[in-house]
């Protein structure tokens, strides 16, 4: 639907001969670039880059998004943003809208920009930074390269009541994920680590101590 307006729009431009200017060229292409189907034939770090149709796409994206596809080479959805600059178009794709809403909430606090954003989106699951949010828990947020505690706690002022509720049962099962992380790290591992192990573990071992030592296991395969 959007797209059919954007086309309708980019028609009565060409139709009468009216100069696009710089500004509507970027309207226009930020809201044409919202989602991108293909294969991955390429990753760094933080990106890969996406065949859609033989045009080669670079995609921001997180680690752990970019380690998941170095192992599937199907083709992949992206839910992207276009971050347009002066000097520079960068794309940020994510594998579903939770996680593309999220990072665009993220970035619309002042001070927060694309990169911030994603680095941000690398520490936890989008779960568990808007529980942090919620709750006014700025340990994740200042993990990131700068930002300190007053950006965290700007953060979560402006985003708080934005970040969807959680129910009693999953406000718990999120906490004892924290503390689990928390535990793992202290003992060494690195997020990415910690946070594989937790994915693996089954969902009915529960309390924090229990699942330290099942992912202390998997750890140890």
């Amino acid at each position: 639907m959007l797209h059919t307006k954007v086309k309708r729009i980019y028609q009565v431009y060409t139709l009468y001969a009216i100069p696009l200017s710089y500004t509507a060229a970027k309207v226009l292409l930020v809201l044409m670039i919202a989602q991108l189907k293909g294969t991955v034939i390429s990753s760094r770090i933080d990106s890969i880059v996406l065949d859609v149709n033989g045009v080669g796409y670079q995609i921001h994206t997180t680690l752990e998004i970019v380690n998941k596809l170095n192992k599937e080479k199907s083709k992949v959805i992206f839910f992207t943003h276009l971050a347009v600059r002066e000097t520079s178009m960068d794309i940020y794709g994510f594998l579903n809208e939770e996680e593309v809403n999220f990072f665009e909430l993220l970035i619309s606090v002042s001070g927060v920009g694309p990169k911030s954003g994603l680095s941000i989106m690398n520490l936890e699951t989008v779960s568990a930074l808007s529980y942090a949010i919620a709750h006014g828990d700025t340990t994740y947020l200042t993990k990131v390269s700068g930002i300190g505690r007053k950006s965290a706690e700007k953060i979560i002022i402006e985003l708080r009541d934005k970040i969807t509720s959680f129910d009693e049962n999953g406000v718990s099962a999120h906490k004892e994920d924290k503390d689990t992380l928390d535990a793992l790290q202290s003992l060494g591992y690195s997020v990415r680590e910690a946070r594989e192990a937790l994915k693996s573990l089954p969902k009915d071992i529960s309390g924090t101590g229990e699942r330290v030592t099942a992912a202390l296991k998997q750890l140890g395969k």
